[in-house]
């Protein structure tokens, strides 16, 4: 599916999340604070519960459970198989790469994709701040060369224009929100961005086992990005946050509809009064969701998609919950 025929002119709406600045980055802290304190804790210390590496519990084997878990002193005492249960470490390394090319910088619902990216950011931030945790970012702002890592104190330096920035992982509560008024005051450029190589910042240098969060809507070609997030799932329990808007899944029965590329500056008048031409859009759009789909559980990621047309707090919720009850089988921690 043509990207252009992906992004259509939004309808006036607030200044984007960069230009509110502190007091919206406020309240959406105080918004995820309320809603996930004690929510989504537990022997899990991220947003994604992974296997991590302290040692839990034995339970007997089930049909699905990962072999190399085998627990084999209490197998042979028993003579029932038993798997050993691990919990997440107690200190934990996460890494954001938020992905804010020009295609973000888009939005028919209650959200621009990108105010999505920093909400998400800013969940993330507050699961997984706590105990020592440390919490780093890099920041993808569209064509550019790389950017040196920066080292700051308190509030980092704002992202340079069109250049892949990182942000070095540190742990407290004010350098995780300096991290989020970086990302909030990011400024999106025009011009393609490089997923693949934000992604392969994640993997350069090699960083000790933790959480890794990939944060886009995916629209680049899935052969640039599949290829450095499976490298990534190789050390780390990778989450892929996917943000879609409504019109990039189907288009409305407006008439004549001006279309923009904000990367490339194409225009298209598309005549949406043609049912048959939205039906191919929307099966374009289907079959392109079902490629990011395919390449994200080929890699091994978790797969999140926010809309921004929904309540994306509560899809994060839901999410988690699922993932916890796939991982324990619906058992109790």
């Amino acid at each position: 599916m043509a990207r252009a025929a992906a992004v259509t002119s939004p309808t006036p709406r607030p200044a984007p999340l960069a230009d509110r600045s502190e007091a919206v980055l406020s309240r959406l802290q105080l918004l995820v604070t309320r809603k996930l304190d004690g929510l989504l804790q537990g022997d899990y210390a991220g947003l994604l519960p992974g296997p991590g590496s302290e040692a839990g519990e034995s339970r007997e084997y089930r049909p699905g459970d990962d072999v190399r878990r085998m627990d084999w002193p209490v197998t042979a005492r028993t003579t029932t198989p038993h798997v050993r249960r691990t919990v997440a470490d107690r200190e934990l390394e996460t890494w954001l790469a938020l992905d804010l090319s020009a295609s973000l910088d888009f939005g028919t619902g209650q959200w621009l994709k990108r105010e999505v990216v920093v909400a998400a950011a800013a969940a993330i931030t507050h699961l997984t701040v706590r105990g020592g945790n440390r919490i780093g970012a890099v920041i993808g702002t569209g064509g550019g060369a790389s950017a040196p890592a920066r080292r700051w104190r308190g509030t980092p330096p704002p992202a340079g224009p069109g250049v892949l920035t990182r942000l070095p992982a540190r742990s407290g509560r004010k350098e995780a929100q300096g991290l989020l008024r970086t990302v909030a005051g990011t400024t999106i450029q025009p011009g393609r961005g490089d997923l693949g190589a934000l992604i392969e910042m994640l993997n350069r240098p090699p960083r000790r086992r933790g959480v890794a969060v990939v944060v886009s809507d995916f629209l680049s070609p899935a052969e640039q990005w599949a290829r450095p997030l499976r490298k990534l799932r190789v050390r780390h329990d990778v989450l892929a946050i996917e943000v879609i808007d409504p019109r990039e899944v189907e288009l409305p029965d407006v008439g004549v509809l001006p279309v923009v590329d904000p990367e490339t500056g194409e225009l298209h008048e598309v005549q949406t009064a043609d049912p048959r031409l939205r039906q191919r859009y929307a099966d374009a759009a289907a079959a392109q969701r079902a490629t990011i789909a395919a390449a994200l559980r080929g890699a091994g990621a978790a797969h999140l998609r926010l809309r921004t047309d929904r309540d994306w707090l509560l899809d994060m919720v839901r999410f988690v919950a699922a993932q916890r009850h796939a991982r324990t089988r619906g058992t109790t921690r």
